[in-house]
């Protein structure tokens, strides 16, 4: 056995080398420019900005929480509430209210303003802002800020007008028609070069435990519609309790499926699924049937995910950990929405070389600085893919 998976493993090293060759000539000129994958539109201010945040509600501390994980970047001048709070005040400096905000700006010289209002109406200083605007101080919204900030979007203070009037989700046809053919063509290609490992990860899945060595499980792709995502077996049969989450299964998983797990062997049966035109590379990870109705009520706008097809790896696998709750799965929301919003052949690109890049070296996505020493999320019973 530890024969086989050395030979596996020296076999999966030479023919993911190749494949990355090939994409790296492909994708060269276009992964050496800076971000550019995205345009202009995700570019972040310069180093040293003094930033003026108008708002203390929750996006307003993100905001916050974001910019101190960067470092020096940025030097937070100043919070103006929304309104004055009997609550204790926030961990950074609170200036006034919102009809100060003149004088403020005079006082605390900012370069920029985010705006983070959680409320608008009656509450915006137009006449400050403006005249802000015009003696050069940027002027930003706190969703579209939060935005280039994190290369993911603010979904719970998102509402739909922002994403109707949106600049993003355009995507021309010639575009979809390449990428399409792009992931048809590198499947093939994949399935050709692990050709010779089937029959040895087969045997050994046989050798390891009981059951059929492929594994079909039902999950939701593009419009809604059901298919059957295929995968290497990793787990026993014998004691499955229904629950989706990883962490509910971790006694279940084989010797063989250890290894199959860690070097994301398991996931090449769906090529399959992307030649069938179930998936693309590149896309939102397809979730089992029997977590949809639940994300769809408790995930904002996560009904999105289905207006493409999803993928075998995706922004929100490149750029975050494994999900194992319902709020790990939104904030997998945010990076799969931004996706949405700025799929290109680029970014796609982009997103293949980092899963080149986790399958040659090992790296996983890490805990953003942001998120470190957080609480664990609880999990209220929910089941997650």
């Amino acid at each position: 056995m530890h024969a086989l998976l050395a030979f596996i493993e020296s076999h999966i090293a030479l023919t993911t080398a190749w494949a990355v060759i090939g994409m790296g000539l492909f994708a060269a000129r276009a992964l050496r420019t800076r971000w550019s994958a995205v345009g202009k539109a995700v570019r972040v201010p310069g180093a040293g900005e003094r930033v003026l945040i108008l708002g203390s509600g929750p996006l307003a501390r993100e905001l916050i929480q974001e910019m101190k994980a960067r470092g020096s970047r940025w030097t937070i001048v100043g919070v103006i509430p929304e309104v004055r709070s009997a609550e204790p005040s926030p961990p950074y400096p609170v200036m006034g209210s919102l009809e100060d905000l003149d004088l403020i700006v005079g006082r605390v010289r900012p370069h920029r303003i985010v705006v983070a209002l959680d409320e608008r109406r009656g509450r915006l200083p137009v006449g400050p802002l403006l005249v802000s605007r015009v003696r050069g101080v940027a002027v930003d919204e706190g969703v579209e800020f939060y935005e280039r900030l994190t290369r993911r979007l603010a979904i719970d203070a998102l509402n739909p007008s922002a994403l109707i009037f949106s600049g993003g989700f355009r995507r021309r046809r010639v575009a979809g028609v390449v990428g399409r053919g792009m992931s048809v063509f590198l499947s093939a290609v994949g399935l050709v070069l692990t050709a010779p490992l089937w029959p040895l990860i087969v045997l050994a899945i046989r050798l390891d435990s009981r059951g059929p060595a492929v594994f079909k499980q039902e999950r939701v792709g593009r419009g809604g519609r059901k298919f059957g995502l295929l995968k290497f077996r990793t787990m026993d049969l014998e004691g499955a309790n229904g629950s989706s989450w990883v962490l509910d299964n971790t006694t279940r998983i084989t010797r063989i499926g250890v290894f199959l797990r860690w070097s994301h062997l398991d996931e090449l049966p769906q090529l399959i699924n992307v030649l069938r035109g179930d998936m693309n590379l590149v896309g939102p990870r397809p979730h089992p049937v029997s977590n949809f109705e639940l994300f769809s009520a408790r995930i904002p706008f996560y009904a999105l995910r289905a207006a493409v097809r999803p993928g075998v790896t995706g922004w929100a696998q490149v750029r975050y950990r494994y999900a194992n709750t319902l709020q790990e799965e939104s904030e997998k929301m945010r990076y799969d929405l931004y996706y949405i919003k700025h799929r290109s052949l680029w970014l796609d690109l982009r997103i293949l070389a980092a899963t080149a890049r986790v399958l040659l070296v090992g790296l996983r996505p890490e805990t953003k600085p942001a998120e470190r020493g957080a609480a664990a999320p609880q999990t209220n019973g929910v089941r997650a893919a």
